[in-house]
């Protein structure tokens, strides 16, 4: 007997070694799985897709579709078997408020589900995870470092409401915001605390309208569509719990795994793409795919032919990942279709591979590395946040035309960018005529690509010099070699804060970044239906640009195209239909960007965290990194207009310089928003001005001396210098005329005439020199008289007799004058 009690034992000890379990403890080791659902084909697929996946990574442990459903939507159900299931009531039509917000199902289903749930019961952690994702290997919460009041998750970077007022305004913990979501695991008790505060917290941010704005919540829609992942946030910084985050468990499908990083989940969330094959999950949202037999999504390219394609190890990589995603799904679905009863599919390659050894040795689980398993706190991530893969090489782009108004701006942005820490190299864009070149006098001010000019079109003759940018892009993609993965794109009228990377803002390979341009209502309107034949694809962006170069490649010279379109169709320059309040065409180059990137699909990432006009209001705690001064802005009685500066010659008159704006000690302090408004606007302009003082001390103009006055008037001196023969044609104020600024302290630069103030110095030099030799003079004549006085008395005599009789005339004549007067 006591054998067999043995026995028993070893058998109970290797069960539990062989299963993962240690030998004693039981409750700690109990997970189970959720994902949240509607009755939808959309999210039937990626039932499909998910559960099969949940089986060949081996996940440990039960796990639940938490399916919402109105009654009606149930009665055509066709999905009930797809996985286990447990019904929850919809609140995609919210109950009480009828808000429509099919994402607050998730929170709602986790609290259905916690209260209604045998299983809620009988388990210690909890893998909650989204529907359109796929596991690679299992997640188990212990091995990642979840502990009791420190759940972990995967990294949500734009959820940058956590660090300004959305988070001060909904959680009384703000300092506790964690911008996590994705892949959660956490255990039992958490959840429980967590998961009211999760669904009421969602209620409250759906509902505060007002901060929808992409520059407060990073939702780029501004829809408020993201509220369901601040609910999350902020429930559990009110909850006291700080995540584990680790950013290496899960990665979107398009994007490059760290070096040595094993992803075990996939989030195919955005589009991605293998060459000219690619995926988006939003293309099959009313897809009945799970129930057409023998219909499987487009095949990718197959391994061997990505080896052919990239050479790149690390490129490949990520394209074998993007190939698994999509693999597993269609893997997923013949099974299915298996057990829908549908009849055996014809053989075909494709078929062939998913059934092949090949396909099962690539997609066996991948178990937890301690690389991998390694998280870092809430804290240190948002401190810390620099991948381990280098960064990609960025150029920076600029459009200009050789005159001098674009000369001072170019000298502007060239001192910002190197003020900014910009990464990589930087370029101008250089439109030109021959007949141009031979005057200009600017070629040294940036590094220069030379463009032909087309602001007179060669085609049409018409004038619009703004095509010159989309134009000057297509011949510098011609004509040089490129070694940028991406370029960033900005117009001569800005000034650089701080670097603007892909990395920071999330830029990829068909997704670049822009800012937003609100006033192009034509991509709303019939203009966008005429001009692109994807219409629902245009996005109101301009001013900065990041994008991947091979998107640039593609889009370039559409970009040219649409504009020369956009330019030529002047029955629709209207203000109602372009946006253009002179209607004059002037921003088809503008519709030519948004055109041309429709046409390909290009959806932007629209960031107001990037550009700020001067003169307006800037949001608080946002560190913009470019000023746009395209539009006068002010300061008390200051104001800037670069427009009317056109005409000017900042760059070479020595010592050229804008007025000065206001100090910002005169400020007012009462509004803290005027305040901050005023002080950028400040900034910009001294920014300016401390560019061209340093662009004059380059060229070595002759540096003003201490005697003359640095706030002397132009007006001043340019009268001064016509009196002493130093004003040439030129410089006359009435060929280079300079519109009235609405400052009364200056309405001219401020320019210091190094040769009229030289000049000046000696003149008065020798003022000095000259009073100096007199006094010496009537010192020693006067030194001479008294060393012979003793020897004439007499002579002083008479001396002094003659200063009386003096006196007595000089009284005489003063009376006569009196007398002459007074007749």
């Amino acid at each position: 007997m006591a054998n067999f009690l043995a026995f028993l034992m070893l058998v109970s000890f290797w069960v539990s070694f062989i299963s993962g379990q240690n030998p004693g403890l039981e409750a700690p080791y109990r997970i189970h799985t959720l994902f949240s659902v509607e009755c939808q084909n959309y999210f039937d697929w990626q039932t499909v897709g998910f559960m099969h996946s949940f089986k060949k990574a081996q996940q440990p442990g039960p796990v639940t579709r938490l399916l919402s459903c109105t009654e009606e939507e149930k009665k055509n159900y066709k999905g009930m078997d797809l996985a286990p299931t447990l019904e929850v009531p919809s609140m995609s039509r919210h109950p009480k408020t009828g808000d429509w917000y099919p994402a607050i199902n998730k929170p709602a289903g986790i609290v259905h589900w916690l209260k209604h749930s045998k299983d809620a019961q009988s388990t210690d952690w909890v893998v909650i995870l989204d529907a359109d994702m796929i596991l690679r290997g299992p997640i188990i919460p212990w091995e990642l470092g979840a502990e009791k009041g420190h759940p972990v998750a995967a990294y949500y970077g734009y959820l940058i409401g956590c660090d300004n007022i959305l988070a001060k305004m909904h959680t009384k913990h703000p300092e506790l915001c964690d911008k996590v979501g994705g892949l959660l695991a956490m255990h039992i008790d958490d959840l429980r605390i967590l998961a009211p505060l999760w669904l009421s917290k969602t209620e409250e941010v759906r509902e505060d309208r007002a901060h929808w704005g992409t520059n407060i919540t990073g939702d780029i829609y501004g829809t408020g569509w993201i509220s369901e992942m601040y609910g999350y946030s902020f429930g559990a910084a009110e909850a006291g719990l700080r995540h584990k985050i680790n950013d290496n468990l899960m990665i979107y499908p398009g994007y490059t795994p760290q070096p040595g990083v094993e992803p075990i989940l996939l989030h195919y969330g955005l589009p991605f793409s293998v060459g000219n094959w690619s995926f988006s999950k939003l293309e099959h949202h009313e897809d009945g795919i799970v129930y057409e037999c023998g219909r499987l999504f487009p095949e990718p390219p197959y391994p061997r032919e990505i080896k052919l394609m990239e050479p790149d190890p690390k490129k490949r990589r990520a394209l074998f990942l993007n190939i698994e995603c999509i693999n597993t799904m269609n893997e997923g679905l013949l099974l299915q279709h298996a057990r829908n009863g549908c009849p055996k599919p014809k053989w075909s390659k494709y078929l062939s591979f998913l059934k092949s050894k090949t396909f099962a040795k690539l997609t066996q689980p991948k178990l937890l590395t301690p690389p991998r398993m390694q998280t870092e706190v809430a804290k240190e991530v948002k401190e810390i946040d620099e991948p381990i893969k280098p960064y990609p090489k960025i150029h920076t782009l600029f459009s200009t035309e050789c005159t001098t108004y674009f000369d001072w701006q170019t000298v502007g942005l060239m001192h910002s960018f190197h003020l900014s820490g910009q990464p990589g190299n930087i370029t101008r864009l250089l439109s030109c005529t021959d007949e141009d070149l031979k005057q200009y006098k600017g070629h040294d001010l940036a590094p220069t690509h030379y463009v032909p000019s087309m602001s007179r079109h060669p085609l049409t003759g018409d004038w619009y010099p703004a095509i010159n940018k989309p134009a000057a892009v297509v011949h510098w993609l011609n004509h040089v070699n490129v070694d940028a993965e991406y370029i960033v794109i900005l117009d001569a009228d800005m000034i650089l804060r701080g670097p603007i990377t892909p990395w920071e803002f999330k830029a990829a390979r068909g997704r670049p970044v822009s800012t937003p341009y609100e006033y192009l209502i034509g991509c709303d309107n019939e203009l966008a239906k005429l001009h692109t034949r994807h219409p629902e694809a245009c996005d109101k962006v301009g001013g900065v640009i990041i994008m991947h170069i091979d998107d640039l490649r593609e889009f370039a010279l559409l970009w040219l195209l649409k504009t020369e379109e956009v330019r030529a169709d002047k029955a629709h320059y209207a203000t109602n239909i372009t946006g253009d309040i002179y209607e004059s065409g002037w921003i088809s180059e503008m519709y030519g960007y948004s055109f041309g990137a429709a046409e390909l699909k290009l959806r932007h990432l629209i960031s107001n965290e990037i550009l700020i006009y001067p003169g307006y209001v800037p949001e608080p705690d946002v560190k913009y990194r470019v000023f746009h001064y395209g539009l006068e802005f002010k300061v008390g009685n200051w104001s800037f207009d670069k427009a009317k500066w056109r005409e000017v010659d900042m760059v070479n008159k020595c010592w050229a310089t804008f007025p000065d704006p206001p100090d910002p000690s005169t400020l007012e302090q009462t509004d803290e928003n005027e305040l901050q408004r005023d002080l950028l606007s400040i900034e910009c302009a001294r920014t300016l001005n401390e560019a061209l003082r340093l662009h004059h001390k380059r060229r070595n103009c002759p540096y003003p001396t201490a005697l003359s006055n640095p706030a002397l008037d132009t007006t001043k001196d340019i009268a001064n210098s016509r009196k002493v023969g130093r004003f040439s044609k030129t410089d006359d104020i009435e060929s280079n005329p300079v519109p009235r600024n609405h400052s009364q302290e200056s309405s001219k630069p401020k320019v210091r005439d190094g040769l009229f103030s030289t000049l000046r110095f000696w003149i008065i030099l020798l003022w000095v020199f000259s009073g100096l030799g007199f006094i010496l003079v009537m010192l020693a004549m006067c030194s001479g008289y008294t060393s012979k006085g003793s020897s004439k008395g007499k002579s002083n005599k008479s001396r002094r007799r003659s200063y009386t009789g003096f006196l007595k005339t000089n009284a005489r004549d003063r009376q006569g004058r009196k007398s002459d007067a007074s007749l």
